[in-house]
């Protein structure tokens, strides 16, 4: 089966069209600008290739999804946040280190070959964040950045990508942290996009596509909060 190459300034297919193997295939092109991915956001579609590949879009069924409600604190991050909250050895912050961030989560882990955040996709994504949509969350001991998560919210709707550790459970907290400010600022669900057993191990799930997409249709609607003002903060544990 063969997937639609779409031009600068072409809208992208309906998510329904996506193929079944690979599961969520949707089309293919050259154009990676903020307006694009502004574009595929509002309609639950994500870009994901590697180095050296066209531009490459999803839309899987199921879709994987955190209800933020669902989010699950387990025992031993439990532990660390309270230690955390009673120390305060680690500090959080907010779109403090964007690019930083997403340097990190490219970073080769043990046993890749490579990384699909490509030089291309960080510019993206960095246009996207100097544009009020894309974010990031920092954790920090001392000046060291050991921890954070990006991803890219429209309304009230926060779609993951990335995240990554340099301490045990510095992603997880930084995770946490986004939880317990986005359940303050309005927002339900994060997108997980893919089923992974770390993401299930956190309360995500999968769901059908088309429900996913109704919820997409609604929260990216809503009026987006200041995220200027937003502070990041660590649950209760």
């Amino acid at each position: 089966m063969t997937i639609p190459w779409v031009e600068p300034g072409e809208p992208l297919p309906d998510p329904v069209l996506a193929l079944r193997e690979p599961n969520g295939l949707l089309a293919a092109g050259r154009d990676l600008g903020a307006r694009r991915l502004r574009d595929a956001y509002h309609r639950g579609i994500f870009p994901w290739y590697s180095q050296g590949q066209p531009v490459l879009w999803w839309s899987p069924d199921p879709r994987m999804a955190l209800f933020l409600n669902e989010f699950a604190l387990s025992r031993s991050l439990t532990k660390t946040i309270r230690k955390l909250r009673r120390e305060g050895q680690w500090r959080l912050s907010l779109d403090h280190a964007f690019e930083r961030v997403m340097r990190e989560c490219a970073s080769t882990r043990p046993g890749q070959e490579g990384t699909w955040i490509t030089a291309e996709i960080r510019r993206a994504y960095v246009e996207l964040h100097r544009e009020g949509l894309a974010h990031s969350v920092e954790v920090w001991s001392d000046d060291t950045l050991i921890g954070g998560l990006y991803g890219v919210s429209i309304g009230r709707m926060f779609f993951g990508e990335s995240m990554f550790a340099r301490r045990t459970d510095a992603s997880k907290v930084a995770l946490a942290a986004l939880v317990h400010t986005l359940v303050d600022a309005g927002f339900r669900v994060i997108d997980c996009q893919q089923n992974t057993a770390h993401l299930a191990s956190l309360g995500a799930r999968e769901i059908a596509r088309e429900d996913f997409l109704q919820i997409v249709s609604v929260m990216t609607s809503m009026t987006a909060p200041d995220w200027g003002s937003m502070k990041i903060a660590l649950p209760d544990a």
